[in-house]
């Protein structure tokens, strides 16, 4: 298997909604985002599949060291011989994959964030520096651009924390801001046992639809930042928000039934979303 074929086998068996919106790309930025795409699901895994907290470290820590050597002209792993090669044809650095794997750390040294800053802060290596990337390869011309895609990987991993509640505290993890549990009265027992019928009391869903128009306004400010000239450039991460911000709407209507259960779109769903946005352009 080359690497171009392993990082298309890696994106495509993630499901993703950020794989529908890569099939409307030509084919170099295709390959950019789609290897790129590759080496956040690799590292995310490490986190995902842990089993020993010191073993995903030092996983980790070898992702860093792979880093530093491809960016050297050296690299050992699949994905990063798809992604070096290119890299800088399309302003990938290292600092970008570096910050990564800083926010999968993050997910390895703590279980809980005492308030939206310090929440923020993660959202800011996990999916503000994958939107910044993303939004380099799609073709900016304005600076302006990477404000907006900054705010979008912001709304867009708002929307994973809300979907992921169940599914994070299987894994003893909570990313609701501790503050925002107190101020709404939910204990973080009730989110980490997942019972009913009191997992879904109202403060529960007084705290969630606080989450969902959080991200909603997030959603919105990113959209009033899109410059119109890189409009068209970047609408496969219009194509990504439509989709997600549909997830977010289905869980709102289900009245956040998160704990249980993990809402999606179906492939269908989404590529008619994507298909959508490529042809009305927002």
């Amino acid at each position: 298997m080359t690497p171009e074929q392993y990082v298309q086998q890696k994106a495509a068996a993630s499901g993703s909604s950020f794989y529908y919106a890569f099939l409307f790309l030509a084919p170099p930025r295709r390959a950019a985002i789609t290897a790129f795409y590759a080496f956040c699901r690799e590292v995310d895994d490490v986190v995902d599949e842990m089993h020993d907290p010191s073993v995903a470290a030092m996983k980790l820590q070898w992702w860093r060291a792979e880093v530093a050597k491809a960016f050297a002209g050296q690299p050992e792993h699949p994905v990063m011989k798809a992604l070096a090669p290119i890299a800088p044809a399309f302003g990938i650095e290292a600092r970008h994959l570096e910050a990564v794997i800083e926010g999968c750390q993050v997910d390895l040294d703590q279980t809980r964030f005492l308030d939206f800053a310090a929440l923020e802060r993660y959202c800011h290596l996990v999916a503000g520096i994958v939107g910044e990337v993303a939004a380099n390869i799609f073709g900016r011309t304005s600076d302006a651009t990477l404000e907006y895609a900054h705010k979008l990987g912001l709304a867009m991993q708002l929307t994973n924390i809300i979907r992921d509640v169940g599914d994070d505290a299987r894994r003893g993890r909570i990313y609701l801001p501790v503050n925002e549990l107190q101020r709404f009265g939910v204990k973080a027992s009730e989110i980490l046992e997942r019972k009913s019928p009191w997992g879904y009391s109202e403060r529960f869903e007084a705290l969630m639809r606080f989450q969902a128009e959080r991200a909603h306004a997030a959603y919105d400010a990113a959209l009033a930042l899109l410059p119109a000239a890189d409009r068209e450039a970047q609408k496969p991460g219009l194509m990504m928000a439509n989709i997600y911000r549909t997830l977010l709407r289905e869980i709102e209507q289900q009245h956040f039934q998160v704990l249980h259960q993990r809402t999606s779109l179906t492939p269908l769903r989404k590529l008619w979303i994507a298909a959508r946005t490529h042809v009305q352009g927002r």
